[in-house]
């Protein structure tokens, strides 16, 4: 099995929730599946092909991770040396000065996506260890902002949720049929919830989530690593 039925998915997603408008306090929009659509595709192809037993669900672009490359979590040095991803990106279609995209050039961490990889990477060694069995998504692609503060999809208006969460659902479904996981791990409430939301006719299928590992997070500050491991061998996805 090859990665196309993610790859179709993620151009339509990108097709669908790129013709959106959100109004004010939303000042700037980006959607990295398309303008870093290069890398995201290779990120696809490298590690989205056949079944996986389970899915992390993440929320959306973090402005130092995936907003700046197109990867999940995307850590700029986990992305490049772990997962050996590397291309071009291009520019959002409105950029925000306080917020550049300058793809794998960008000095800054992704502290979540340190956070995130580091912890598959110490686990599983090589990225195909841990692709063999996993695979890790956003749920909406779309970074939103508020002059330099970052806004996260919860924060909208229900008016402009409701398309862009019908979108996002129907992007999950998908995804979760194409890979036909035994679990989808919400990184976070609300990635659980929405998970749940958009899939909880499927038969069999098992949730749960862990702590996300935002700094914003006193809890995720006090050992992430080992409080996403615990949760996740309590649940009885991971072994101990």
């Amino acid at each position: 099995m090859t990665a196309d039925p993610l790859i179709a998915a993620a151009r339509t997603l990108s097709a669908t929730v790129g013709a959106m408008h959100f109004a004010p306090p939303v000042t700037h929009v980006y959607n990295p599946l398309d303008y870093a659509w290069d890398v995201h595709r290779r990120y696809l192809e490298r590690f989205g092909a056949g079944r996986k037993r389970i899915v992390f669900v993440g929320m959306n672009p973090g402005p130092f991770g995936m907003a700046q490359i197109g990867v999940p979590f995307g850590e700029i040095a986990s992305a490049r040396d772990w997962l050996g991803l590397e291309g071009p990106v291009g520019q959002p279609a409105q950029t925000n000065p306080k917020r550049p995209v300058e793809g794998f050039a960008c000095m800054r961490s992704e502290v979540s996506g340190q956070r995130l990889w580091g912890l598959f990477r110490a686990r599983f060694g090589s990225p195909e260890a841990f692709f063999a069995a996993h695979f890790v998504a956003n749920y909406c692609p779309l970074a939103f902002f508020e002059n330099g503060r970052n806004l996260t999809p919860d924060k909208l208006p229900v008016a402009e949720q409701r398309p862009l969460l019908a979108a996002c659902d129907a992007h999950l479904r998908a995804l979760v049929g194409a890979l036909r996981p035994d679990w989808v791990i919400g990184i976070g409430n609300w990635a659980e919830k929405r998970a749940a939301e958009a899939l909880g006719d499927v038969a069999g299928l098992k949730f749960g989530r862990i702590l996300h590992p935002s700094p914003a997070s006193p809890a995720a500050n006090r050992g992430w690593a080992e409080a996403a491991t615990r949760q996740l061998v309590e649940l009885g996805v991971w072994e101990a």
